[in-house]
């Protein structure tokens, strides 16, 4: 337990953070699985459009700081290696 009043508000905070990073990594997660089913079910096509979408989670998350920007961009191109080597 915190000792003092701004302990106590950082623990407010930073609870309500977590949360919210939480859901933002879990959307991510879904959105990169969904993908990733598309490329094994062989429809390429909605794949690409699928791309653009988990191109942009990403960089939302980076935006609000959720994830780092080296690490958004190396899956955002790990991914797009996927599709183009997708058959």
């Amino acid at each position: 337990m915190p000792n003092t009043k701004s302990a106590e508000r950082r623990m407010r905070n930073s609870e309500r953070k977590h949360l919210h990073n939480r859901s933002i990594i879990s959307s991510l997660r879904r959105v990169e699985k969904n993908y990733r089913q598309l490329l094994t079910d062989g429809k390429k096509s909605d794949a690409a459009k699928s791309l653009s979408d988990v191109n942009s989670a990403y960089d939302k998350a980076v935006k609000s700081g959720v994830v780092p920007r080296a690490t958004a961009n190396r899956k955002k191109s790990r991914l797009a290696l996927a599709l183009n080597n997708a058959k």
